[in-house]
Formats: structure tokens, C-alpha cells, sequence
């Protein structure tokens, strides 16, 4: 499927440019939420015009992001959880967890799915992991799990 993006994406391209994406990905996720318009002369010109605008509001999008980057940057956060007698924990914390912290902690406001984990947190220790908020707004966080103290 050739689409045409309306806002800079990691990995992909940035806001005009044509490229080519499986149909779901372009379907289900690139359409669906407003990133990209269909490839046509039509939408074209469209984004051409519109180009100054929407560069106007990436960079609005983008300075938003900073903020919060700036919030939780290289900052720890730390988990107490229950182990077994070898340090794994009963479960393994997930983005969603690691999002409520954040947000409880530095009122910043986080989808799970811009927390990217570099390896399952599943065990006691310190874990390092990137917030992925913008194709150029990235941010390192440190997570740090402790066993709860029982007496």
C-alpha cells in the first residue's frame, strides 16, 4: 500500500513523503489514527498545501514531548514487588505498570506503548529502558526492583 505521511514516524519517513507499508500496518494503523493519507494526486496536493501546517503542529507536538522527556529523564523508578528465594518475581512488570509509576510519580502522562524494554523485567534488579515519545524526542529511564521486606 503506498501511503503519504502526515507527521514524522520512526523508522519510516517524514511528514509528505510517499512510501510503501503492508496494508494492515497502513489499514490498521497508520490510516485509523490520522498519520497518513491514501497515495493519490489528489491527497497529494492536499498534503503539499497543507505542509506548513502540518509541520507547525509537529513541531507544537514535539515541544510538548520535550517537556515531559525533560520530566523523566534518567530518572529511577522503583518497583517493590514479591520474589521467589531466587530473585525472579511471581510476574513480570509490563509497560502499563511501569506508565501508572510514571504518572503517579512526575505527573507525566505516558502510553505504554512508547516504553520500550530491552529485556523482560521479571526478576529483582536494575533494568534500563528507552520512552520512545516522538521520532526525535527519545528519553532513558531507569527501573529498579526491590523484593518487599517481609517480617
Amino acid at each position: 500500500m503506498e501511503i503519504i505521511l502526515l507527521e514524522n514516524i520512526l523508522n519510516l519517513g517524514n511528514i509528505g513523503d510517499k512510501v510503501k507499508v503492508k496494508n494492515g500496518y497502513g489499514r490498521n494503523f497508520l490510516l485509523k489514527y490520522g498519520k497518513a493519507l491514501r497515495f493519490s494526486k489528489d491527497n497529494l496536493d492536499f498534503v503539499n498545501k497543507k505542509k506548513d501546517e502540518l509541520n507547525k503542529k509537529n513541531i507544537e507536538i514535539k515541544n510538548k514531548f520535550k517537556q515531559i522527556a525533560k520530566l523523566v529523564q534518567n530518572k529511577t523508578f522503583i518497583f517493590n514487588k514479591e520474589s521467589k528465594e531466587n530473585g525472579e518475581l511471581y510476574g513480570s512488570i509490563k509497560p502499563k505498570e511501569i506508565t501508572n509509576l510514571i504518572m503517579k510519580q512526575v505527573k507525566a502522562e505516558i502510553s505504554p506503548a512508547q516504553i520500550i524494554l530491552k529485556e523482560e523485567l521479571n526478576k529483582i534488579g536494575s533494568f534500563k529502558a528507552n520512552i520512545n515519545f516522538h521520532s526525535e524526542v527519545k528519553a532513558n529511564i531507569s527501573i529498579k526492583i526491590e523484593k518487599i521486606q517481609t517480617k
